[in-house]
């Protein structure tokens, strides 16, 4: 009877000890420390992001392409000239807003 006892008594600590283990293991588990929503909301500002960043090229696209035109009270020299303005100052709105998208992206 006192073997029996004794098997019973070392199992049970055996068991615990596994127990306490394996409860150590899961805590230190990098998917347990994240919230799967954490991960759902970045997939969503990320779409948000990309949807922003058309809408900006579509309203500087649109703004570009009224400005390439000509006006009527205008010459063909100064067509030219403001022609080549814009043309600089549209890249350099894209390029703006490619790398403000970059930034959001490394923040």
């Amino acid at each position: 009877m006192k073997n029996i006892a004794k098997k019973i008594a070392v199992l049970s600590m055996v068991g615990m000890m596994q127990i306490g283990f394996g409860a150590s293991v899961i805590e230190a588990s990098p998917l347990h420390n994240q919230p799967p929503v954490q991960e759902q909301d970045d997939r969503h500002d990320n779409h948000d992001q990309g949807q922003d960043r058309h809408e900006r090229e579509r309203a500087e696209r649109e703004r570009h392409e009224r400005e390439m035109r000509r006006r009527p009270h205008e010459g063909e020299r100064e067509w030219h000239e403001r022609q080549n303005r814009e043309n600089e100052r549209h890249e350099e709105n894209l390029r703006r807003i490619a790398h403000d998208i970059l930034d959001l992206i490394h923040d």
